[in-house]
């Protein structure tokens, strides 16, 4: 989104239309108030307030960057405006109280020693730094001459815009905002608690003859076929292995005939869940989701 104040009409770059509205996707997004000759202080302001506080509405920017050129202020040798420093800083106040990430930047001007005047005291305005009229002494005082103030006086020239010109193109360009999109708004909702609370690490702290819920009960029984992907790793080897509490009758396990009267290392076992035998004193185990090397004997 761009805004642009100026003059318009037989004056360089020639661009600047009411009409310049943007094309594409852009279209809507450059807003121009083209302007007269000689406008003032007071006129700029009826102009400037409105029409910012429109843009800030619909657009919502998230960040601004204001170009303060200089060649609007009174006595320039280009620019063909009447405004004050205290006139043309009113911009820089009205829109740092949008309380948002605000760039500076200075433009045009021809008279030298206005021109620093106007970015001195907006800098201070910027700041909010209050600085007298008097002009310190430099190396560049008699430029500043014959007053040696900081602040200008307006001209007498004549302001060639009329209340009735203004009114119509703020009208205009107040119609063309309106065919802005709305930035969309984002309703604030409360986002509910997770279903199961993770589990505290002060459950182990809890007294065994205080009474708890049966809510917090039931979490803390592991269901049968419960099993963590974390116990599956071995010494030495990857893979998963489940862990579960087998039912009652697979519990039971036949030994084999012992061939030298069951001393351990003739003593084979039959593991009923993984289906392998494990040998007393042999280097491998199985448990339902790869192998590890337990390294035994």
């Amino acid at each position: 989104m761009t805004v642009s104040f100026h003059k318009y009409g037989e004056y360089f770059p020639g661009t600047g239309d009411l009409r310049d509205i943007g094309a594409g996707k852009g279209k809507y997004y450059a807003v121009n108030f083209p302007l007269r000759d000689g406008i003032d202080d007071e006129s700029y302001e009826s102009i400037f307030v409105p029409i910012l506080t429109k843009v800030m509405e619909t657009y919502q920017p998230s960040a601004i960057v204001l170009q303060c050129g200089a060649d609007s202020l009174s006595g320039d040798r280009l620019g063909c405006f009447n405004l004050t420093l205290k006139g043309h800083a009113k911009c820089v106040e009205f829109v740092k109280k949008y309380n948002l990430p605000l760039l500076l930047l200075g433009g045009g001007g021809y008279t030298i020693r206005n021109v620093a005047r106007c970015w001195t005291f907006e800098t201070a305005v910027a700041l909010s730094t209050d600085i007298a009229n008097e002009l310190p002494y430099n190396d560049y005082f008699e430029y500043f001459g014959p007053d040696f103030k900081l602040h200008i006086s307006p001209s007498n020239m004549a302001n060639q815009n009329t209340p009735e010109y203004l009114d119509k193109i703020k009208t205009r360009l107040f119609e063309n905002l309106r065919m802005l999109p709305h930035a969309p708004g984002v309703q604030s909702i409360a986002i509910p608690e997770d279903g199961l609370a993770e589990e505290s690490e002060d459950e182990d702290k809890v007294s065994p003859d205080e009474r708890i819920s049966i809510r917090a009960s039931d979490k803390r029984i592991a269901p049968d076929n419960e099993y963590s992907d974390s116990e599956g790793r071995g010494e030495g080897g990857g893979g998963t292995r489940g862990t579960f509490k087998p039912k009652k009758e697979e519990q039971d396990v036949r030994e084999a005939p012992s061939a030298n009267n069951g001393t351990e290392e003739g003593v084979g076992k039959k593991d009923i869940m993984s289906g392998k035998e494990e040998k007393a004193g042999g280097g491998w185990w199985g448990g339902g989701g790869g192998c590890g090397w337990a390294g035994r004997g």
